[in-house]
């Protein structure tokens, strides 16, 4: 039996975790003196109050080997195969502490850690295709071999409303140079090969903004797996959400588009108003 194990933040719908048997790992936040776990202790709602009344940007980290082998020590015991799927390297530490717990288990040779060098449904797009994989019967080394096909071609990027959490959480080295312009512009960020980086500066009121966005992808959505696109987003209007939704659906190529709400982790670093349409690419 092949178990999957994910960060918390891949920002998949409770809903879809709990119908696949996906086993989530969460990792920590910090509200000035008060430590918690990701969606467990501490949810995205709280966050945004704190980061108001405190006029500063929560921490976050990693959970620990230990916390890890507290949880995969049932998979042992039942002698499960794992495949984990993470958060990329470059953000955090979360798969070198799996990689840690199964050697420090000698059970390495049973999990297969997977990088997917992506963040929130970024990461949700490889675990469903990980879902998908189990499903079908495949084994960890096949599942780990067909997921780095995969990853290449997820498209993960976002508009963010406030710069002030990117900023201040360091995770986006070129927001700093937008920063040091000007509050007005709302950035597009995009995801490659597990790190972020600004590709576009939009200007204007957020639902504008965020139409533009999307319709400035229209030929790569065109292209795009048509299978599933999420919309993830961190507590933005609903009427906005409904308007890019309604332009994904007059594209008529996507079979599932799927609304998710960015859980604690992504939350911290991005802030309020943040909104992106993530997929994969569907070309060779």
């Amino acid at each position: 039996m092949v178990r999957i194990y994910a960060d918390s933040t891949n920002d998949l719908s409770e809903e879809y975790i709990r119908e696949n048997d996906i086993r989530i790992i969460p990792l920590y936040i910090t509200l000035g003196d008060r430590t918690g776990k990701d969606g467990v202790d501490i949810t995205a709602d709280e966050i945004f109050k704190w980061a108001d009344e405190n006029k500063d940007v929560p921490s976050t980290a990693a959970f620990s080997p230990a916390d890890v082998a507290e949880v995969l020590q049932e998979a042992k015991d039942a002698g499960d195969d794992v495949v984990f799927v993470g958060i990329s390297g470059d953000f955090s530490a979360v798969c070198q502490a799996v990689r840690i717990a199964a050697d420090d288990m000698e059970y390495g040779d049973h999990i297969a850690v997977i990088d997917s060098r992506n963040l929130s449904t970024g990461i949700g797009l490889v675990i469903m295709e990980t879902v998908r994989l189990r499903d079908e019967g495949a084994d960890i080394n096949t599942i780990r071999e067909k997921l780095q096909e995969t990853i290449p071609k997820v498209r993960a990027s976002f508009v963010i409303d406030t710069l002030e959490y990117l900023h201040r959480g360091g995770r986006c080295s070129s927001v700093a140079k937008v920063f040091a312009g000007t509050l007005k512009i709302k950035p597009k960020i995009v995801v490659e090969d597990g790190r972020m980086k600004v590709s576009r500066k939009y200007r204007g009121n957020l639902q504008a903004v965020l139409l533009k966005y999307a319709n400035d992808m229209e030929e790569d959505l065109k292209q795009a797996d048509p299978r599933n696109v999420y919309i993830t987003h961190s507590g933005v209007d609903s009427a906005i959400v409904d308007e890019v939704r309604a332009y994904l659906e007059s594209l008529g190529h996507f079979e599932n588009i799927i609304e998710t709400r960015a859980g604690g982790i992504i939350s911290c670093h991005c802030g309020p108003g943040t909104l992106g349409v993530l997929f994969v690419d569907g070309r060779d």
